[in-house]
């Protein structure tokens, strides 16, 4: 049998055969993750000192562990740092800690790391600058820091924000590639690649993602049906794929140096 590298990299970070789940996402989150790993590739170092702020149960944080010297991977849900340990055991990652933090209030102090990592965080905090700003703060002079988010297309129709949030309520508000830009400069950092790509996600896997219910989920598909037969825009861009129902997704990798 043939991995891709896509493959490689899921198998991993806990997406290997025998672990079950919905293939559909593992394939999904596996292309997305291998291109991220891409992106974040330049910046690592096997003396890195590594921090992923929101970082669910630290995905990104296992693929890359053994290609740096140390990884944090801080989130505020004990569930998810309960399972990221897991998946880390069963892995023998032995430098990867888990910690339960506020993005917005890092526990670190100044230029603590060397590496710093956040993907699909800003559009569920309320404050997303807040975020940047610590992860500045605890960057050592020169660190590299990577961005990665869906982000508000640009000149589309429809507001995203409206069925993202009944499909998520964890859902704030979506941001431009440049407005995040922007705020990373802020932040004081330097933003110096970019990454702006449509992700195109089967509708079904979308959903199940975050567990969407039942009854939100057959509003949203209506309105993606509905749009798609030439009713309001809903801001997320549908189409049909081999026949399944699908959004696009604008997303945008940002790599930066901390000054």
């Amino acid at each position: 049998m043939t991995v891709t590298r896509e493959g490689k990299i899921t198998q991993g970070i806990g997406g290997r055969p025998g672990r079950g789940g919905d293939q559909r996402l593992i394939t999904a989150f596996g292309a997305e993750l291998a291109r991220l790993v891409e992106f974040i590739e330049p910046e690592l170092d096997l003396e890195d000192v590594v921090l992923e702020v929101c970082s669910g149960t630290g995905r990104v944080s296992r693929a890359i562990a053994r290609r740096v010297r140390h990884v944090t991977a801080l989130d505020r849900s004990p569930e998810a740092i309960r399972e990221g340990k897991r998946e880390a055991d069963q892995d023998a990652l032995m430098n990867v800690t888990f910690a339960r933090g506020d993005a917005t209030d890092l526990p670190y102090a100044d230029r603590s790391f060397t590496l710093l990592l956040t993907r699909s965080a800003l559009h569920r905090v309320e404050d997303p600058a807040a975020v940047l700003r610590e992860l500045v703060r605890v960057s050592r002079p020169g660190a590299g820091l990577v961005v990665a988010d869906v982000v508000r297309p640009e000149g589309v129709d429809g507001d995203p924000d409206e069925p993202a949030k009944l499909r998520d309520p964890a859902h704030r508000e979506l941001l431009t590639a440049e407005r995040i830009a922007e705020l990373i400069g802020e932040a004081g950092a330097d933003v110096r690649r970019r990454d702006l790509f449509d992700v195109v996600r089967p509708v079904d896997a979308w959903l199940a993602e975050v567990g969407t219910p039942a009854e939100a989920a057959g509003e949203i598909r209506a309105r993606l049906k509905a749009e798609l037969d030439g009713g309001p825009a809903t801001g997320l861009r549908p189409v049909l794929a081999e026949d399944e129902l699908c959004v696009t997704l604008a997303t945008a990798y940002l790599g930066a140096t901390a000054p």
